[in-house]
């Protein structure tokens, strides 16, 4: 069996939730808030964990805090599969002579860190380096098959524009999933059923060997019914126990249960994926708060637009957190 197969085998059907990193208001890591959160998740079905993505802010934090977080995940659950993010932060490149060498630079140096620490898999951050060119879909290939060269199996990732992802096209999709490496694609839409739909029917008929992870927070349960093969969400952050029974309820066809449980995670996040977006990073951290998991003064994220939450908004939060059952 050759490593991509047996990692595809691995993120069938699993939740790989996208952590959070418990900030202090001065933006430095609350370690003991650390080492509560990762004994919490210790304790949740996940299948996985997804280091270094979004909710990580993966190309913010420095190198030596991406070891750290890794290995102390690691050390702590090192059976699960482990996926990071991998690219550049763009406006760290600018100054260089060659922005473009630059950025697949340290994008390619991002991969071969986290091959070196061990990681199972990478999502690769659409390289928006290349947003709008003429000539985009090229250096977007060009961009996937040099970062394929570190040897580690890829998932694309397909995130909405708003949050500084790029549009692939189906015929891009395509060539993508010819580069060995790529095992599949995780999708992050937002709120494009639409576009759902296409790239899920695409796959099932095109690529049917690829497997289509969900990062659809706000329409998880729906993206389970049009072919999710696996999460890699971060809502999960918290709550994973229920998201993963509504995940187990489909596969295992209990539809009953699958509509019900469906309805609950749709809930929390129609009150943590909210507008604006980049808050919902602060509102997880709250949401494991008031599970009792960290700290107040560790829920801060000093890369977001919500320094702390308004009494309306946590007040709903943890109503819906106790309709669900979770606190």
């Amino acid at each position: 069996m050759s490593k991509y197969q047996e990692i595809k085998e691995r993120l069938n059907q699993g939740l790989f939730p996208a952590v959070p990193i418990p900030f202090t208001k001065e933006g430095k890591i609350h370690m003991e808030a650390q080492r509560s959160y990762m004994e919490y998740m210790k304790k949740q079905p996940v299948d996985g964990l997804s280091l270094w993505v979004h909710t990580g802010r993966g190309l913010y934090i420095t190198e030596e805090q991406r070891k750290e977080i890794f290995t102390l995940w690691r050390e702590a659950m090192p059976d699960k599969v482990m996926i990071v993010g991998v690219g550049a932060d763009l406006a760290a490149c600018e100054e260089a002579e060659d922005v473009e060498a630059e950025y697949i630079k340290q994008s390619v140096a991002m991969a071969k860190t986290a091959k070196a620490l061990g990681a199972d898999a990478c999502l690769v951050y659409a390289p928006k380096i290349y947003k709008g060119r003429e000539d985009m879909e090229e250096k977007i290939l060009a961009y996937h098959k040099e970062i394929a060269k570190v040897g580690l199996p890829i998932i694309l990732f397909y995130l909405y524009e708003a949050a500084g992802g790029i549009l692939y096209s189906l015929p891009l999709l395509e060539q993508l999933f010819q580069i060995e490496e790529v095992v599949g694609i995780k999708m992050a839409s937002l709120d494009s059923v639409m576009t759902y739909q296409d790239i899920s029917t695409f796959i099932q008929e095109k690529c049917p060997d690829k497997l289509l992870i969900t990062g659809e927070d706000r329409m998880f349960g729906y993206t389970m019914m049009r072919g999710a093969q696996g999460a890699l969400i971060g809502l999960s952050c918290a709550c994973g126990d229920l998201q993963k029974a509504m995940m187990k309820a489909w596969y295992e066809k209990d539809i009953e249960t699958f509509v019900k449980l469906a309805l609950q995670v749709d809930e929390l996040a129609e009150c943590t994926f909210v507008a604006p977006m980049e808050g919902y990073i602060k509102r997880m951290l709250m949401v494991l708060h008031y599970l009792g998991v960290i700290p107040r003064e560790a829920t801060y994220d000093p890369w977001g637009p919500i320094e702390e939450l308004s009494v309306e908004e946590a007040e709903k939060i943890k109503s819906v957190l106790k309709k669900i059952g979770q606190i």
